[in-house]
């Protein structure tokens, strides 16, 4: 997908010719409609000899040596030939030598192991890691399959511009068979041309609502380098399907979207239906407040429409973070330092928070909210997404601190809360489209490959190396079974695909944490209530029940372009045992913990979690309607 992450109104004059070098369309031409980027790729000087002829008035917006860059990229697409079969087979091979090799120094004691790789149809943009155990995987049709190019529509109007979805069921394996296509709802897109389409929700934000099912806002509505869609769908895993509801008030390419302590969702930020440069200010909340809550299976929220939301979030950059945090409120982080406001989903309103420590832009980089026990999390650390800075700064309280710091700096990489309470980052790159070697070059350092992980003490150290690199849309969640599953950037699974041919152009990766290592797991067997309302008991069984040290909640996520804003990790308190029943107690508030579905994992004291269960926390209304006098549409 073609992106910009730039701002600054002067670039507004930019010729259609220049090419943003720290975007998806690296290769193609492209519209600069915003500033110079905070984190362009320069891969380098190349001898004056060597260099294209700059375009004088490109250079007067981005300087000269940007400008050159960008003439020689434009060089380099008129060189770009076809990507053969041959070359993908000889990559993937050398590929998995070269991990094979850097993992042979790593303890699997201690560091973990990467152990399963297989094909999957599908890029997996978009990411869900639903309460069925199903994971659901969603990105886009493709236009190319030459990694070199951009295999997004981004700017492509009509049917071509369409979007696709499946389930993987980890229940069957690894095989084609354990796929199960899921298709979204046929849609006439408002670009004039009539041509119906699965829709485009790529680029589109999404979180849980309360009864397992996923809302999803905006996508490409095609063109002017990126142009916001005004879709509003639901994912029902309960029936695998999808429902579309009424379109938002606006388009949106790029928004996010966080789920606060009241069930409801809301939508900030995106591009919007005008094209690239238009990011939207308007907030949007979904389900409206005259629309209960969906709190059951069967609660469905077909054709309902979002609602308009008093304050607004005028963030310039996209994917800003989202959080509910402890104290109800919704924290939203921009990727711009002095763009950090909080929301008060009660009163409609905004309030500053002061800005990041870092004074800079941060490009696709992570945030997680920090474990803080049995409360939920009043913190939240925001890392990446800067090559040059490896630190991590936390908030809370209102106020920046800077922690300790990774290895290196890295962008497009994803951070992890696993269920014992640590960190895992996996995926990274050196900026958008470029692996450390320019950009849309598919070799990547082997450094980006490398996981890193972060103790409770907030150190970090180096892991193994994962087979791919894995850099723009690249995605990982946490399985209930405890292992990680990784998989996205649809360019290195282009230039990796053992057979171009087929319908498995995708990849998933499967990473066994070093808690896997350890032993025998506690066992965790029937969770009797696992709809339970706030500050209830929950009893559960286990043949384990004496060595069950600890007992905690970890949100299932959804995640995009290096955004999860639905990550959480509570601890429970364990209130009694008797024989193989233990009684837990849930959270003491929606506050805490949102309303909606969690992984239950029983842990030893060496820190090993069980296979997780299921439990619901029910709204505290019952999903119930909210007041009156406010504006639904």
């Amino acid at each position: 997908m073609s992106r910009r992450n730039l701002t600054g109104p002067s670039s507004r004059r930019m010729l259609s010719a220049t090419i943003s070098a720290c975007a998806v369309s690296a290769l193609t031409l492209a519209v600069l409609s915003s500033g110079p980027a905070a984190a362009h790729g320069h891969g380098g000087d190349a001898p004056s000899a060597d260099r294209a002829k700059a375009d004088p008035d490109e250079a007067k917006v981005i300087g000269q040596e940007h400008a050159e860059e960008h003439a020689m990229t434009r060089k380099a697409v008129r060189a770009v030939g076809e990507y053969p079969q041959t070359t993908r087979t000889e990559r993937l091979k050398a590929l998995a030598a070269s991990q094979a090799k850097a993992n042979a120094d790593f303890d699997a004691l201690d560091s973990g192991r990467f152990r399963e790789y297989f094909q999957s149809p599908d890029f997996a943009a978009h990411i869900a890691m639903l309460p069925t155990g199903k994971v659901l995987l969603f990105s886009f049709e493709r236009i190319e399959n030459n990694p070199q190019k951009e295999p997004a529509p981004t700017d492509t109007i009509g049917k071509e511009n369409a979007g696709r979805a499946y389930l993987w069921d980890p229940a069957k394996g690894t095989g084609a068979g354990s796929f199960t296509k899921v298709t979204p709802p046929v849609i006439d897109m408002p670009d004039g041309l009539n041509q119906p389409r699965p829709a485009p929700f790529f680029c589109a934000g999404h979180s849980f609502l309360p009864n397992g099912m996923l809302g999803v806002f905006g996508g490409n509505l095609g063109g002017n380098g990126g142009s916001g869609a005004k879709l509003s769908l639901v994912f029902d895993p309960w029936e695998e399907k999808w429902y579309q509801n009424q379109d938002m008030v606006v388009g949106r390419w790029y928004p996010s979207v966080v789920t606060g302590a009241d069930g409801r969702q809301l939508i900030m930020s995106g591009q919007s239906e005008l094209g690239w440069g238009t990011p939207t200010s308007i907030v949007e909340r979904f389900p409206a407040l005259n629309k209960p809550v969906p709190t059951a299976k069967t609660d469905k929220p077909e054709g309902w429409a979002p609602e308009l939301f008093k304050a607004d979030a005028p963030f310039k950059r996209d994917y800003p973070h989202l959080f509910s945090l402890r104290d109800g409120k919704i924290y939203g982080l921009g990727r711009d330092h002095d763009q950090q406001w909080k929301f008060d989903p009660a009163t409609e309103t905004r309030t500053e928070l002061a800005p990041r420590p870092d004074g800079m832009p941060r490009n696709y980089g992570s945030a997680v909210p920090l474990p803080a026990g049995f409360k939920g999390p009043d913190s939240v650390l925001v890392l990446g997404g800067d090559r040059n800075d490896p630190n991590t700064y936390q908030l809370v309280g209102g106020q920046w601190s800077k922690e300790k710091a990774r290895a290196f700096g890295r962008t497009q990489d994803d951070t992890l809360l696993m269920p014992d309470g640590t960190l895992m980052t996996v995926n990274g790159a050196f900026d958008i489209r470029d692996y450390g070697n320019g950009p849309y070059n598919p070799n990547a350092d082997l450094k980006y490959r490398q996981i890193e992980l972060r103790d409770e003490k907030g150190n970090w150290k180096l892991g193994p190396a994962q087979r791919l690199p894995r850099g723009y849309h690249s995605n990982a969640v946490v399985l209930p079974d405890g292992r990680v599953m990784i998989t996205g950037d649809e360019l290195q699974q282009l230039a990796n695909d053992p057979d171009i041919k087929d319908d498995m152009n995708g990849s998933i990766e499967i990473y066994e944490p070093a808690y896997l290592q350890q032993g025998s797991r506690p066992h965790l067997g029937t969770v009797f209530n696992p709809s339970v309302g706030y500050n209830e008991k929950i009893t559960v069984s286990s043949n384990t029940a004496a060595d069950v040290t600890r007992a905690v909640l970890l949100a299932p996520t959804t995640a995009t372009h290096s955004l999860n804003t639905s990550q959480r990790h509570l601890d429970l308190r364990i209130k009694s045992r008797s024989g193989s029943f233990i009684e837990l107690q849930a959270p003491p508030s929606a506050n805490a913990a949102p309303p909606g579905y969690y992984m239950l994992f029983l842990l030893n004291e060496e820190g090993v979690p069980s296979t997780a269960g299921w439990v619901q926390l029910k709204p505290a209304s019952g999903g119930q309607t909210r007041g009156s006098g406010h504006h639904p549409r």
